[in-house]
């Protein structure tokens, strides 16, 4: 009775060296076959997306950036997105050079594989090594500079002090009721936190209810899989919904489960339902 079915990428359907099995690929075309759509949800932008999805590997439609953009596959096309207000980019960006704090200012949907960067003066060997990656789209910020620019996302990256996050949060959050803030687990494999920042609005879960709305699909015939904590929207937010094996030990009692993603997990949670 399923008629979408949404995955996030890293750590989920994809395996650890960013390949895809054969069993998901055959789940993938079995789901295409009985006509129910596939969408990947990830945090990734689009340009990173496609980069581990080639045109080939039969989704339907990318909900890229947690959520902030949805591209449809088969046309093409960028059918949404949300960004972060002028006025609220320069206000965070001039708070977190105050706090003295490592982070990544993601530009504006589409073109959010590029970014400004800021280097506070504890030095951080998890911003560096990221850093690595994002350099030949990088530019620096400069204290008192003025932006003038929307922008998709902050990325904040601190020691791994889960009462530090919740404090800072909290604080955001009250000051800026515009913006939402995520922990996730550092794709880097380090005890590092991320700290992901988006206008209010955006998420997984959001991303994948405007293609509910706009194909009118009943939230009843919807399943949902991931892995790590900024997939909770997404997850309360399909009828099934299933966290992976390798997921955080903490999520794992609030939704179905299925074995890791070097196991298959998504054609196994599929495979339930077909």
């Amino acid at each position: 009775m399923l008629k979408l079915v949404a995955t996030d990428l890293d750590g989920t359907f994809l395996k650890n060296d960013k390949s895809i099995s054969k069993k998901n690929l055959a789940a993938l075309q079995s789901l295409g076959e009985r006509g129910i759509l596939r969408v990947v949800a990830t945090g990734r932008n689009l340009k990173k997306t496609q980069e581990v999805i080639a045109h080939h590997i039969p989704f339907d439609y990318i909900v890229f950036s947690s959520g902030a953009g949805v591209y449809d596959c088969k046309n093409k096309k960028l059918i949404y997105y949300q960004n972060i207000l002028k006025g609220t980019v320069q206000q965070l960006t001039d708070y977190f050079m105050a706090q003295d704090l490592n982070f990544h200012l993601f530009k504006p949907v589409p073109d959010n594989y590029k970014c400004w960067y800021y280097r506070g003066s504890v030095p951080c060997s998890e911003f560096e090594r990221y850093f690595e990656f994002q350099q030949a789209h990088a530019e620096e910020l400069i204290i008192n500079q003025v932006l003038d620019s929307e922008a998709c996302q902050f990325l904040v990256v601190f020691p791994n002090d889960p009462d530090r996050f919740h404090a800072l949060k909290e604080e955001i959050q009250r000051n800026f009721p515009e913006v939402k803030v995520v922990r996730t687990s550092s794709p880097l494999e380090t005890d590092y936190i991320w700290m992901e920042i988006f206008h209010h609005s955006v998420s997984k879960g959001n991303g994948v209810k405007f293609l509910c709305d706009r194909l009118q699909i009943e939230h009843e015939y919807t399943m949902g899989i991931g892995n790590d904590f900024n997939d909770l929207d997404l997850l309360e937010f399909t009828r099934y919904s299933y966290m992976v094996e390798n997921g955080p030990q903490e999520l794992k009692a609030r939704f179905l489960l299925t074995p890791s993603n070097e196991e298959s997990a998504f054609a196994r949670a599929v495979g339930n339902h077909l």
